[in-house]
């Protein structure tokens, strides 16, 4: 592992827009209304639009994300598309040394579905997966910092790279795109990993969203 840079997910609070006000404002402008603060009536009517599809009021409000995450994990979360934008890292530009992914558990394969996870393996196995996995790594960043050596582009060489490599991309989006996005991948029977980002993305939308968040995502 000496040549290894393994590094946990980050999701960092870059920005956001509006409140649960904004949220109320916005569904009472077609009657000229206008409020400075949250009411029992305003949190009723934030429970009113949630459970019956009105949407449009929670897209008023926007949050920008700096996330970090293996390949494999941002390529399930890229799929959400609507209400967000996304900009990610290329290493055909950055030189850095790259950096990975290691799980913390290895899970047995789901008997009752085609994917998802089961319970824990053993602990022989786990030992057993984690220096497969080392291995694999190792000799991959070997390999790709070989081809750079002898003057493959960047652009070639990353092919080599596993799925456990990090990526870095900011993600943009309304309030409801992104409590869509949560309400999926929190779900049990979500990816473990894609589940992480997930918790630590609600966990911030949850304090600048309370009312909203909670019954969007509930």
């Amino acid at each position: 592992m000496e040549n290894i840079n393994v590094v946990p997910c980050e999701v960092a609070l870059l920005d956001h827009m509006g409140s649960d006000l904004s949220v109320v404002n916005a569904a009472r402008v077609s009657f000229a209304k206008f409020s400075n603060i949250i009411t029992d009536g305003d949190k009723k009517l934030i429970s009113f639009l949630a459970k019956n599809g009105h949407w449009s009021p929670f897209a008023h409000c926007s949050i920008q994300f700096r996330i970090k995450a293996p390949i494999f994990v941002a390529r399930q979360l890229v799929k959400h598309q609507v209400g967000l934008s996304w900009n990610e890292t290329s290493r055909r530009y950055v030189d850095s040394p790259p950096e990975f992914f290691f799980p913390d558990i290895w899970r047995t394969r789901a008997l009752d579905k085609k994917q998802g996870s089961g319970e824990d393996i053993s602990e022989q196995l786990q030992k057993e997966c984690f220096t497969i996995l080392e291995n694999v790594t190792d000799l991959c960043l070997n390999k790709y910092n070989y081809l750079l050596e002898i003057g493959v582009a960047p652009e070639q060489a990353r092919i080599v790279l596993p799925l456990n490599s990090m990526t870095e991309w900011w993600w943009t989006g309304s309030l409801y795109a992104f409590a869509r996005i949560c309400k999926e991948r929190l779900a049990p029977d979500a990816q473990q990993e894609t589940k992480d980002v997930a918790k630590k993305i609600s966990e911030e939308m949850a304090k600048i969203f309370p009312i909203s968040w909670e019954t969007l995502t509930h």
